[in-house]
């Protein structure tokens, strides 16, 4: 028996994120997950070296890995249109979880267990990190299309800017205070500095 959970991810490579609003450079939701993943690593990373926690980051960039891999199915949905009222984020939540089974099912009995603890049995403390992540490659994407010239995006970035303010994680603040503008600049400014 074939089994397809990995063409399934291969195809995340097709499918464009930001579909509502116009864009200088599409982005698909493969590397929207690569992104997720390497910004989550530098929060548990600020998180365990410059504040003395102990989260564990491999963990927490697995989950990021996979958290948009039921989208395969799903297409990305927009953030306006998901969150437009209760009754649609109620009815999204529903098919993202029949997607996600349906994905499921395509992994091998012996290991789908270990993906299953990826894609959908989330530890809410350590999704946690996964959301700010994501909230945080919105804000750059954000940040990059309006460095462009691209008004679009100003009220997203404002919008997505309150949500992690209001996340009170002393990482994200880091990592907005030390990172986040060099995304605002052309590659000779950052290699000038």
């Amino acid at each position: 028996m074939n089994h397809h959970f990995f063409a399934y991810l291969y195809r995340l490579k097709y499918i464009d994120r930001w579909s509502l609003m116009w864009n200088m450079r599409r982005d698909t939701v493969a590397e929207h997950s690569f992104y997720v993943s390497a910004i989550a690593h530098m929060l548990c990373t600020i998180a365990n070296e410059v504040y003395g926690r102990n989260v564990p980051t491999d963990r927490v960039v697995s989950m990021a890995l996979f958290h948009d891999a039921s989208e395969v199915l799903t297409g990305d949905i927009p953030q306006p249109v998901k969150h437009n009222n209760e009754s649609i984020l109620r009815n999204f939540r529903e098919i993202e979880d029949v997607a996600v089974e349906k994905l499921l099912d395509t992994i091998p009995a012996a290991i789908s267990h270990v993906y299953r603890d990826l894609i959908k049995h989330h530890d809410p403390e350590l999704y946690r990190w996964v959301k700010a992540a994501d909230l945080l490659e919105a804000y750059i994407k954000c940040l990059t299309e309006l460095s462009t010239g691209n008004r679009e995006f100003i009220v997203a970035k404002q919008q997505i800017l309150e949500s992690l303010q209001k996340m009170n994680m002393p990482e994200v603040d880091y990592f907005l205070e030390h990172m986040s503008a060099s995304f605002e600049k052309t590659l000779d400014e950052i290699t000038l500095n």
